[in-house]
C-alpha cells in the first residue's frame, strides 16, 4: 500500500504547542530577537511526530480563516466568543508558513474557508486519486472525514502523540456514523464555535435520535410525533437554527490540486530551526538528514 498524505490543522497546532509550552523560549522571528518561538517549535515537534511514525508521501500544512463568512452570515454568533490571538502568538503564525514550507511541506492557505474545509478536501481528493489520507487536527468536527481510507489522528495532551480515529472508533464514541458528525453537532451543540445545538439535548439523546432517525432533516420532518413535549417543542421552533447548525459543521469543497510526493528536507529544516535559535531541534533535524 502505498504512503498516505499527511495533512495538518496548524492553526489546532499552533495554539496548542503555544498554550502547553513556556513563552519563554525565545528566539528570532523576522529579524528580531528575544520573540517567543513556543508555537513554531511546539507544532514543529508534534507534525515530525506523526511524518516519523507514519512516513507520508508528502505533509500538506493548512491554514485558513478564522470563521468563514458563509458560516458567520449563518448564525452571527459563531466563533464570536473566541479571544483575541495572544500578543506572544502573532508573529509566530506570521512566521509559520515560511518555517514550515523549509521543511519541504506544502503550505495551504484559504482567505474565505477554514483549515477544516482544506483538511476535508484534500482527503476526499486523496482518496479518489485511489491515495489515503491522515488529517493531524484537535478539532472533534473532523470525525466525519473519518473511512476506511481516511484516519484522524487526534492530537492528545502529554507525550503519548496522536490518537488514531477509525469509524469504530467515532460509533464507539459516540454512537453514530461519520457521516453524521454534522447532524450530531448540530443537536448536542459546540460550545467552542459557538453553536448552542437544540435547548435541552445533550450527547446521548442526540445520537439515540440520530440512530433512529438517520439524519437531522428526516428528524425535523417527524419532530411532531415525538412523544417528550420539550424535546419535540426544541425541535419543531428551532428548525431552522438546526439546520444551519448542521450547514456550519459540514465541510466545504474547498478546491484544492493533489500535491505531489515530496520527502521532509531535513537540513534545509535544521538551517530555518538554527535561524530561529531553536537550536537542539535543529540539532535533532541535522541528525536525521545525516541518518
Amino acid at each position: 500500500m502505498s504512503a498516505p498524505l499527511l495533512v495538518v490543522d496548524t492553526p489546532s497546532m499552533l495554539y496548542r504547542a503555544f498554550f502547553a509550552l513556556p513563552k519563554a523560549i525565545k528566539g528570532t522571528i523576522g529579524g528580531k530577537e528575544g520573540l517567543s518561538v513556543n508555537a513554531l517549535l511546539g507544532s514543529a515537534n508534534l507534525i515530525l511526530r506523526e511524518v516519523e511514525l507514519h512516513e507520508p508521501r508528502a505533509v500538506v500544512i493548512c491554514f485558513g480563516a478564522e470563521a468563514a463568512k458563509y458560516r458567520k452570515k449563518l448564525y452571527p454568533p459563531y466563533h464570536a466568543e473566541r479571544p483575541e490571538m495572544p500578543e506572544e502568538l502573532v508573529p509566530q503564525w506570521a512566521d509559520a508558513p515560511a518555517f514550515f514550507e523549509s521543511f519541504g511541506w506544502t503550505v495551504a492557505q484559504h482567505d474565505s474557508l477554514e483549515a477544516d474545509d482544506l483538511l476535508g478536501s484534500y482527503a476526499e481528493l486523496e482518496v479518489s486519486k485511489g491515495g489515503s489520507a491522515l488529517l493531524f487536527t484537535g478539532d472533534r468536527d473532523m470525525y466525519q472525514c473519518a473511512s476506511e481510507d481516511v484516519t484522524v489522528l487526534y492530537v492528545r495532551t502529554g507525550g503519548k502523540g496522536a490518537e488514531s480515529v477509525t469509524p469504530a472508533e467515532v460509533r464507539k464514541r459516540y454512537g453514530i456514523d461519520p457521516a453524521q458528525v454534522p447532524d450530531f453537532i448540530a443537536l448536542r451543540g459546540d460550545p467552542s464555535d459557538g453553536l448552542p445545538g437544540a435547548k435541552g439535548v445533550g450527547e446521548k439523546t442526540a445520537a439515540e435520535l440520530l440512530r433512529e432517525h438517520g439524519t437531522l432533516e428526516e428528524l425535523l420532518d417527524n419532530a411532531i410525533r415525538i412523544s417528550r413535549p420539550r424535546l419535540r417543542t426544541a425541535l419543531v421552533e428551532g428548525r431552522e437554527d438546526l439546520l444551519a447548525f448542521k450547514d456550519i459543521a459540514t465541510l466545504r469543497d474547498a478546491e484544492v490540486g493533489r500535491p505531489r510526493d515530496k520527502r521532509t528536507d531535513w537540513m534545509s529544516a535544521s538551517r530555518a530551526a538554527a535561524e530561529r535559535g531553536m537550536n537542539r531541534l535543529a540539532e535533532r533535524l541535522e541528525g536525521f538528514a545525516k541518518g
